[in-house]
């Protein structure tokens, strides 16, 4: 198992910032175990979430890995998730939580207003922007299961158990969050119909 710590703490895209917007996509959605200055709705344009990411040391073992969410390129796509302002410090724990495979990358996030509306939209009304800071597993990091039929990827979500507890409470607990944002996401909640079915 890659441990991305190190590498990590090399990647400052906003050194010399007192704040950085992070923008969860995953369990950073609904398990928030950091300190933060602010939260809000937000998504960012060009990714879509999949569940190809193994987990080693959260929802699964060495020896039976979970799977949890990762983002691919897709043109055209929306992703919707949270962000969070922090303090650099916030970051060193983060590493550690994302370590498997995970590095830091520096992404456009739009905010969603108060009333759950995308600011702006055809009309040319500006929309609130901002630089910020995702977890990427990509695919060429060690932990990388990559595509399944969403079967056999329920049935190992369904299986996998790690000191993070069971993998399908992340899956679980992710598409409640995503009702609660009002975003929708077929791979998502194509994948908890699948698991209900088991």
């Amino acid at each position: 198992m890659l441990d991305t710590t190190a590498l990590n703490q090399q990647r400052n895209f906003f050194d010399g910032h007192s704040s950085i917007w992070l923008f969860g996509y995953g369990s950073l959605i609904w398990k928030a175990d950091f300190d933060y200055l602010e939260r809000r709705s937000a998504y960012i344009h060009g990714w879509e979430r999949r569940f190809w990411q193994g987990s080693h040391d959260h929802r699964g073992t060495p020896e039976a890995p979970g799977r949890v969410a990762t983002l691919i390129r897709a043109q055209g796509a929306v992703c919707h998730g949270m962000a969070y302002r922090i303090t650099p410090d916030v970051l060193a724990p983060l590493d550690r939580r994302e370590k498997n495979g995970y590095l830091r990358e520096k992404v456009p996030l739009t905010f969603v207003d108060e009333n759950g509306d995308e600011n702006g939209d055809e009309s040319g009304e500006a929309t609130e922007q901002s630089e910020g800071l995702i977890y990427l597993a990509s695919d060429d990091n060690p932990a990388f299961l990559g595509e399944a039929p969403l079967t056999d990827i329920a049935q190992q979500i369904a299986h996998a158990h790690g000191p993070s507890g069971a993998n399908k409470e992340y899956l679980l607990n992710l598409a409640t969050a995503l009702r609660e944002l009002g975003a929708e996401d077929a791979h998502i909640f194509a994948l908890e119909h699948q698991l209900k079915l088991l």
